[in-house]
């Protein structure tokens, strides 16, 4: 079992009803993209990470392992926002020359780049609240219930749970090779990584395939029905979640929607 599956079934906020809390991490994250705001995002980022980090008990090291894993391709998408062409070089804050054009950083675009990174990185951190908080089978349920395609919801529910078979391979194929010394030189390295994916491309299809028919042998017709435990909607927390989003506007409208 992956540690997000774990800490998702194995937490304080288990037992809150799983549409607050598919509402809290929708709502907030769609007031995040559309305020575009410094300060919203921000207090978004913060806000999501304490109640993960100390309603839902999840590890802060954990916690911030998996904010770090995005964090070079945002970082990738949004220098190209800061970087652009300037006409003036000397209102940039740092330029070069190349042929006819000018590049260069400028007050307006590093604000861009600032905010596009604050406003990514603080909307995975609403997603990371719902999966860390929720199982799957209660996210698709909800899916379900919202009139989200069949399909998609099924090519969902076999891809995730073929994650685990293929990190469980890949882990003690490695394992394996470990054993006997695979990784002990950048030649050898480059080796064993050759055989693992390819070895792992075939045990896996044929696990699959295995994973398949023990689905179909269960009377598998194209949907996977689970049993749904029975929450109790909280008024307290769907106001608690109004008040929420609505002092995230305001804090938008008292900084002028500039920052």
């Amino acid at each position: 079992m992956l540690q997000i599956e774990k800490y998702a079934y194995c937490n304080p906020l288990r037992g809150v009803h799983p549409g607050e809390k598919f509402l809290f991490a929708v709502a907030t994250m769609m007031t995040c993209l559309a305020l575009n705001s410094l300060s919203v995002s921000g207090i978004v980022l913060f806000l999501m990470a304490g109640v993960t980090v100390w309603k839902g008990n999840i590890p802060l090291c954990f916690y911030i392992k998996l904010l770090s894993i995005p964090l070079f391709f945002l970082m990738a998408g949004t220098i190209t926002v800061a970087i652009n062409v300037v006409h003036n070089p000397d209102h940039a804050l740092w330029s070069w020359q190349y042929a006819n054009l000018s590049f260069g950083i400028t007050m307006e675009s590093l604000l861009a780049c600032a905010k596009l990174f604050l406003r990514s990185i603080a909307t995975v951190s609403c997603l990371y609240f719902l999966s860390l908080t929720t199982p799957l089978v209660e996210i698709i349920s909800i899916l379900r219930k919202l009139k989200i395609p069949e399909l998609f919801l099924e090519l969902m529910s076999l891809i995730y749970r073929y994650l685990f078979i293929l990190l469980e391979m890949a882990e003690r194929i490695y394992s394996s090779q470990s054993a006997r010394q695979g990784y002990s030189s950048i030649k050898n390295s480059y080796r064993s990584m050759g055989l693992l994916a390819s070895s792992l491309l075939i045990r896996s299809h044929q696990r699959s395939l295995n994973l398949y028919m023990a689905l179909e042998a269960r009377g598998y017709n194209g949907t996977i029905k689970v049993l749904e435990q029975r929450y109790q909607l909280s008024k307290r927390n769907l106001l608690l979640i109004a008040i929420t989003e609505l002092s995230l506007i305001l804090v938008d409208y008292l900084n002028g929607g500039s920052l």
